[in-house]
């Protein structure tokens, strides 16, 4: 990748809210160069997604977040990939990954209640045949999420609990 793209890449990462125009004010290069780069991006598929990070304890919305790792049996032909792929398909996972360590796949997945997300785990996700253990973990609280620090100031002024 050349370095234009990267420099663009680079500033999309830090805000997707950027325009070409910014950019190419930053870069000391011309919209069209910008949007040309973005195109590039988009199309080869670098940038495969804009999307925003949200403060959930902000939106009045009720929501849970889990994290469940997963152990499974590799297949012989295609290892994890296709276990990644069927786990990918339910719609309440946000995330897959391949990990190291005790676990073999990590999967972020968002819901409405701890049962939602009892029962993926227990009648979607423990059902498929290579899976032979899972441990689920719920996120409590957000600090920084997608490199942004969700908690403000005011936050921090709190007074301190005494047991």
């Amino acid at each position: 990748m050349d370095e234009l793209r990267k420099s663009v890449l680079g500033l999309l990462k830090e805000d997707a809210r950027y325009s070409a125009k910014q950019i190419a004010v930053m870069l000391g290069k011309t919209e069209s160069e910008i949007a040309e780069a973005i195109g590039y991006l988009e199309e080869t598929g670098v940038i495969v997604k804009y999307t925003a990070v949200i403060n959930g304890d902000k939106t009045g919305e009720d929501y849970v977040d889990a994290l469940i790792e997963v152990k499974v049996t590799p297949q012989p032909r295609s290892g994890f990939d296709a276990i990644a792929e069927e786990i990918n398909r339910f719609d309440e996972v946000k995330a897959v990954y391949l990990m190291s360590g005790t676990y073999d796949l990590t999967v972020m997945l968002e819901s409405k209640t701890i049962r939602d997300i009892s029962l993926f785990v227990s009648e979607r996700l423990s059902t498929i045949d290579c899976v032979v253990g899972t441990a689920t973990h719920f996120i409590m609280k957000k600090y920084k999420d997608g490199g942004v620090v969700l908690e403000s100031e005011e936050g921090k002024n709190r007074m301190a609990v005494h047991a």
